[in-house]
């Protein structure tokens, strides 16, 4: 059998996978680049396409960037290291960090690698019971937060964090500050001794969050920088193969799961991703996807700082209008994002008065980019290619048990090959298709399947959680070696390219035919007048299933008809008799259920044709941006049997 129809992918050994700890190969490109640029963080501030805030409190400010060298980067993260010694933490320590995209978040997540202790990356988002939970499940000893958390598209009109860091320190506001270090008492995480805060107020006029020395036993992160910068050693030495991150998993169809990694799956994986889209010391990458996701800090902060690149935050959290400004004032050379992100900046791109605030030259340097999160559609990679110049974007797929990308394109792909697959398998990695009732059965090429991955990025398991892990990462009976079961539907063709067809839980059965929603979705992309579409299945008396579309319009276009309106997450029936195509006073100006229909229907098959279509203004999504697709069904099965 030739390596071309093989079923499981050839692996393929370089470049050859970095042996040493991630503190050791960052002291090597400290001393190969330390004069270049490693972070670039911008603060929040009002933009122009940003809605004004409700109150005359805010006063419109310049943004300040924050630049860290590679030098300065490494002398911040010895201060920071032996701050955190000086509290207590020590190898194996689990220490979370809740920020958004700054450079605190950089110079504390070094300063635990140096330590050997375990970054734990949460969700600044996290509502109080989230949080609780997740730091009890770890046993978390140090918490490393902001005062407020910036909020998606909301820039200084942040939560804060004082309710929040209340419920897990009773009667915080109320107690006189015991001194730095002093052991925090919380019911809620016994293991809890201490919280650092990063004061971020200022930025955040209407937060009301209250001075820090008036919050009893929290630790200020300024108080972290007076310490030496020397260099710090772990307190015993580390090992390449020992747990260094835990991810909690996107958490798209249940409950998240806190996945370990070690210095070789992050180091590598991010290695790898830099070398195979050709990362440069020169390049400035801006990346908007969060730091506490595998995106952020695999994709983008690990990609960058074992090249000597810079990664550039336009804002602690995704705000379009800063993204294009970062772009723009540094001629950036690449670009990040999943395809909401993308979708939103291409829309504010569209108006010209927006436009015209940008340099003239702002996207010359641009060419290099990533796309993940879920499928980029042909009409938006387009774009992408003509409107902002990233010729060279690629297609990275993964999860986080896999450190996380297992399968990427690269610049030298055809379009097609990066718009209709995922690219092929990575270094040092082997993947399979095999049946989804039966993982033993490794299916031709070509031939639909679960998507399963080997090699040095899969997870260590589930802190915690044994019969979890053993539901998914399997010691194939014959060679032992460790196989990490996706759950999502693939199909690899004879020269290696993955296709992902869909989630296998999202499989719509329709009567006892297949139907993928990736299918439909596409489809609906091309139809004039839709911004974004997700396609899910819902219970049917005559066919078991039926295909729902939900459609978010683009701006400007009416609907008509349809089965249902979800808006702010409020859903609402409506009357879905709008029986013929909708009558429009202009091209483009109302876009109506029976257009949907039709258009899938002649453009695929009928059995295709949503029965149901939902109107929505905002998916509701995970935290790196994928739609969480239990969630729609659920909206559709209340509307469906709601009467309008």
């Amino acid at each position: 059998m030739s390596l071309r129809s093989a079923p499981e992918s050839h692996v393929v050994m370089r470049p050859p996978l970095l042996t040493h700890t991630i503190p050791e190969h960052f002291a090597s490109i400290v001393s190969q680049y330390g004069d270049l640029p490693a972070v670039m963080a911008r603060s929040p501030v009002m933009m122009d396409a940003s809605p004004p805030p409700t109150t005359s409190i805010h006063r419109q400010v310049k943004p300040e960037t924050t630049t860290l060298t590679y030098a300065s980067l490494d002398a911040l993260s010895n201060t920071v290291a032996h701050s955190l010694r000086s509290l207590g933490v020590k190898k194996g320590d689990r220490v979370a960090v809740s920020l958004g995209n700054v450079s605190e978040s950089v110079v504390v997540t070094y300063a635990i690698f140096k330590l050997g202790a375990i970054w734990v990356p949460l969700n600044p988002s996290f509502n109080a019971a989230q949080l609780g939970a997740a730091l009890s499940h770890l046993g978390v000893e140090v918490l490393i937060t902001a005062a407020v958390t910036d909020l998606a598209y909301k820039p200084c009109r942040g939560r804060s964090n004082l309710e929040l860091l209340a419920s897990l320190i009773p009667g915080l506001a109320g107690e006189k500050r015991k001194g730095k270090g002093d052991r925090i008492e919380s019911d809620v995480v016994p293991t809890l001794r201490t919280v650092v805060v990063v004061d971020n107020s200022g930025v955040h006029p209407q937060s009301g969050f209250p001075p820090l020395r008036d919050l009893g036993i929290l630790t200020p992160y300024t108080t972290l920088l007076d310490s030496s910068a020397r260099p710090v050693a772990p307190d015993a030495p580390l090992s390449a193969d020992e747990t260094i991150n835990i991810q909690f998993t996107s958490g798209t169809t249940s409950l998240p799961k806190a996945a370990m990694l070690s210095h070789t799956s992050v180091l590598n994986n991010g290695y790898l991703i830099a070398s195979r889209m050709g990362l440069e010391p020169s390049d400035l990458i801006v990346c908007p996807p969060p730091l506490f996701h595998c995106f952020g800090c695999v994709l983008g902060l690990m990609a960058t700082t074992t090249t000597g690149a810079a990664i550039l935050f336009p804002s602690p959290t995704f705000d379009p209008a800063a993204t294009l400004h970062m772009v723009s004032e540094h001629r950036a050379t690449g670009l990040y994002g999943v395809a909401t992100m993308f979708v939103a900046e291409l829309e504010l791109l569209s108006n010209p008065a927006f436009a015209s605030r940008l340099r003239p030259d702002a996207f010359t340097n641009l060419r290099k980019g990533i796309a993940a999160g879920s499928s980029v559609p042909e009409s938006l990679m387009r774009k992408l290619f003509d409107d902002m110049g990233l010729r060279d974007l690629v297609i990275c797929y993964g999860m986080t048990e896999t450190s996380p990308v297992s399968c990427m394109t690269s610049p030298h792909d055809s379009f097609e090959q990066r718009t209709r697959s995922v690219g092929r398998v990575m270094p040092h990695t082997a993947v399979k298709v095999v049946s989804p009732t039966d993982r033993t059965q490794i299916l031709p090429r070509g031939e639909r399947g679960e998507l399963a991955a080997s090699g040095y990025l899969v997870m260590q398991g589930y802190f915690g959680d044994p019969e979890r892990t053993a539901e998914d990462r399997i010691a194939h009976p014959d060679d032992g070696k460790v196989w990490m079961y996706s759950g999502d539907e693939a199909r690899m063709d004879e020269d290696g390219y993955v296709e992902i067809t869909g989630r296998i839980k999202d499989l719509i059965i329709r009567g006892g035919e297949n139907i993928h929603p990736l299918e439909v979705e596409n489809c609906l992309f091309q139809l004039r007048g839709v911004q974004e579409v997700s396609v899910v299945g819902v219970p049917d008396e005559r066919h078991g299933e039926a295909v729902a579309a939900f459609i978010v319009p683009h701006k400007g276009v009416r609907t008509a008809g349809g089965d249902g309106v979800v808006k702010g997450g409020k859903a609402t029936a409506i009357s879905s008799e709008d029986g013929v195509v909708a009558k429009r006073k202009r091209e483009g100006e109302t876009l109506g259920k029976q257009d949907v229909q039709d258009w899938v229907k002649t453009n695929l098959s009928g059995h295709l044709v949503p029965k149901h279509v939902f109107w929505i203004d905002e998916y509701p999504k995970t935290a790196s941006g994928k739609i969480q697709k239990y969630k729609l069904r659920d909206l559709a099965k209340e509307m469906i049997s709601s009467p309008p």
